[in-house]
């Protein structure tokens, strides 16, 4: 059952316009492994849905246009009057953005749009005897290396705690856990070829050294996405023509890592202690 917030100026409040989901928070300091990811410190990110087809390159002018359509971008350049480059974490998508949901528990709120046409399977019995190069396309050679690709499960979440340096980097991690282990539940699958996700907190917040699965901060953001998620997905297949495959065969487009990596044991070096006996000394 989808809810409607009441609380007045909720943390990490979103808005829908154009196809654009903005999610807003004053001074955040975010976590992108999307488009020109990376930490950055913004007021807001973003979630954008691209048509059917969409194979644009110039992704910073792109996005700049859609944000000026969608009147979320009002800055401008202080002397030439155009527009400021975008420093806030963008994600694209092929899921129209009518089927994002968001969640909240404790700290933590998360948002998520789901496709799964372009499935990435995992199998554990792999079968190639292939080289890498063999199973794998080179960039520019498959829709699904790019963010052109009609599916990707995209994630925006944010905590009002403030995280320790490694604790922001390790909820993106426990993000991405979440969301594998809620696709693989719902749809067999752990993720898509081009899932992205953004994680911000505040620092002016109570401080948090850690955001593990076990800590309040990563028990709600695991909880967050699994509802979201399931949410979104239940809003994007529930009632359409559409269906998520069975199968990565059956997908429009996906992939199945079958190639097979060799194992090694790490080399031993030895102690002096142990060189030392070895020359009788």
């Amino acid at each position: 059952m989808v809810t409607a917030v009441t609380e007045a100026d909720p943390p990490y409040e979103a808005t829908r316009r154009d196809g654009v989901l903005c999610v807003r928070d004053q001074e955040t300091e975010w976590l992108s492994s999307g488009w020109n990811g990376g930490r950055t410190t913004a007021d807001c990110a973003y979630n954008v849905s691209v048509p059917e087809g969409w194979n644009r390159t110039d992704l910073e002018a792109y996005i700049t246009d859609r944000l000026e359509r969608a009147r979320f971008a009002g800055e401008s350049d202080p002397v030439g009057n155009q527009p400021a480059p975008v420093r806030a974490p963008v994600l694209l998508t092929g899921v129209d953005i009518e089927h994002a949901r968001g969640a909240r528990c404790g700290s933590v709120t998360a948002y998520a749009t789901a496709g799964i046409s372009n499935p990435a399977a995992l199998p554990m019995e792999p079968t190639s005897e292939a080289g890498l190069e063999d199973v794998v396309s080179q960039p520019g050679e498959t829709r699904t290396e790019g963010p052109e690709s009609p599916g990707t499960v995209n994630l925006i979440v944010g905590t009002t705690r403030a995280l320790a340096p490694g604790a922001l980097t390790n909820a993106l991690a426990v993000a991405a856990e979440a969301k594998a282990t809620t696709l693989l539940a719902e749809t067999g699958f752990p993720g898509t070829t081009t899932d992205a996700i953004v994680v911000g907190h505040d620092p002016r917040g109570r401080r948090a050294a850690f955001s593990g699965s076990a800590t309040p901060v990563g028990a709600a953001t695991r909880a967050c996405i699994r509802e979201a998620l399931r949410a979104s997905l239940r809003s994007r297949y529930g009632d359409s023509d559409a269906s998520v495959p069975n199968t990565v065969t059956d997908a429009a487009d996906g992939v199945s890592t079958d190639v097979e990596a060799r194992v090694f044991r790490p080399p031993r070096e030895s102690s002096t202690r142990d060189r030392t006996a070895d020359t009788g000394s």
